[in-house]
């Protein structure tokens, strides 16, 4: 009896020696993934992201290519949603970086770091290296997936926290989570198929192929349209710094409809400019210069040091200001699409 117990504790210690050598650790996961990192060319993926920053949560469907070569990374980035003037598609090639609006026929173009100078929900790499940067990241093991909770590295300082759900055979990833400071969830990212065994032609990040494939799509809108389908609205902010307040509404009559302007004056003042939106006739892009692709909501838009502009709802908007950070005039942009005024 004696000597079978002695074989029947052996048996399970064995086994569970066994079980625990295929069971990687947190800093081998992390190795690994440091290598898929290193070794990445290129993948095309498909994803559903839900915002749940406005009053009602926004479905997006993103469509995300990355090439990565020697000597350039190449990215194109396609969001859609049901409502079709707001799909939007985000290249980065050898000419820059570029954000279009195929149903406006806009066409913005950067010189930019982007998508290096801050987290990005979607793209594989960013994820990789949140989880790689952060040393006080948690993980855990379940069934088979590997879950990291991280830091963040967004402009937004309300994306504070994110969740990382990995597939634990192929390290791909499969769901993001991203939460304000109280943990309360803003941004989620469902991956539906990833596939880095792909090859690219030479232009499909080209920025005239990719307009007039997007606009075949979704056919540019005119200005009888944007003015017959969307009352117009003024929106006012439902941020306010300290020190600061309205001072004077200003409504121009323009070709496009009324232009407001609001003036805020203070220990930090802004100007905000509004008005309905335009479809641009010429097919050259718009050159920005030095900026930044900034999401805004449900939409992205183009930030400089001292102006932050973006369509939404029909409306071009525009917030200038040297006395505001990047972030404050952020934070004031993503308010105005919860409070309207008519």
């Amino acid at each position: 009896m004696r000597r079978a117990g002695w074989l029947t504790l052996l048996l399970v210690t064995l086994i569970l020696g066994l079980t625990a050598c295929g069971e990687k650790t947190q800093e081998e996961v992390v190795e690994d993934l440091d290598h898929v990192l290193q070794d990445l060319e290129g993948y095309k993926a498909e994803a559903t992201m839900v915002l749940e920053t406005g009053e009602e949560p926004r479905e997006y469907d993103v469509g995300i290519w990355h090439m990565q070569t020697d000597s350039n990374q190449y990215y194109r980035v396609e969001l859609n949603n049901e409502d079709e003037e707001q799909n939007q598609l985000i290249l980065r090639n050898d000419d820059g970086v570029f954000v279009l609006t195929p149903a406006l026929n806009k066409r913005f173009r950067f010189q930019s770091d982007w998508p290096n100078n801050n987290s990005q929900v979607y793209l594989y790499e960013s994820l990789i290296s949140d989880i790689l940067m952060d040393a006080d990241r948690t993980f855990a093991i379940e069934e088979d997936q590997y879950v990291f909770e991280t830091k963040t590295h967004y402009q937004n300082k309300n994306l504070h926290s994110q969740e990382v759900i990995l597939d634990r055979r192929s390290l791909t990833p499969e769901t993001v989570k991203i939460f304000d400071p109280d943990y309360e969830p803003l941004v989620e990212v469902t991956f539906h198929s990833f596939d880095t065994d792909v090859t690219f032609d030479e232009d499909d990040f080209e920025m005239d192929k990719n307009m007039t494939a997007a606009q075949l799509d979704v056919p540019a809108h005119t200005d009888e349209f944007i003015e017959e389908e969307h009352e117009q609205e003024v929106f006012m902010p439902n941020h306010e710094l300290q020190g600061t307040s309205l001072a004077e509404r200003e409504t121009v009559e323009g070709e496009r409809g009324d232009k407001t302007i609001l003036t805020y004056e203070g220990e930090r003042p802004y100007t905000i400019i509004q008005q309905p939106a335009a479809v641009m006739e010429t097919s050259t892009y718009t050159d920005v210069g030095a900026g930044d692709p900034v999401q805004v909501g449900e939409t992205y838009g183009y930030q400089t040091a001292d102006t932050l502009q973006w369509t939404s709802d029909a409306t071009e908007f525009m917030i200038a200001s040297d006395a505001l950070t990047e972030d404050e005039m952020l934070t004031i942009a993503e308010s105005m699409n919860t409070t309207t005024e008519k």
